[in-house]
């Protein structure tokens, strides 16, 4: 049961085996709860506004229609905070530089997700509150500098 202080998330990734692992992870720590898991950004859009997030993690390699061109689409509405979660944002690489520059909040490297457990568990919490409404105000900035403040 989701208590009133736990960070909502919304889940949204192509790989069964990946939203899984994210699904875990946040299953087993307090103040987390999965609230949905979409495969592609159709579903996503429906669960964005039935499961009323506070939080999105989102991949950027998708079949249809990719993370980025969602996150365009998502520029010109309000929503929560999204934290890109793909294995080509690592930081400093131009993928993370452009996810940042189209509107998401933070990134993350997936190959990192398990072993790096907690500190994708921290960038999610630090993320939601630098912007805790759902609105879109300019950008957080990438996982290695949030981890320095």
């Amino acid at each position: 049961m989701a208590r009133q202080t736990d960070l909502r998330v919304l889940v949204i990734d192509d790989s069964l085996t990946i939203r899984a692992m994210i699904e875990q992870i946040l299953s087993r720590q307090p103040g987390y709860k999965v609230v949905g898991i979409a495969c592609d950004v159709i579903a996503a859009r429906v669960l964005m506004a039935s499961a009323r997030p506070n939080i999105i993690t989102l991949d950027l390699m998708m079949p249809g229609i990719g993370g980025l061109a969602f996150l365009d689409e998502l520029a010109h509405r309000a929503h929560c905070p999204i934290v890109v979660v793909s294995s080509t944002t690592k930081p400093g690489t131009p993928a993370e530089t452009e996810a940042l520059a189209r509107g998401a909040d933070a990134c993350f490297d997936k190959a990192r997700i398990v072993s790096s457990a907690p500190a994708f568990l921290a960038l999610l919490k630090k993320t939601a509150r630098r912007r805790p409404t759902p609105l879109r105000i300019g950008r957080i900035t990438t996982a290695s500098a949030l981890s320095a403040n």
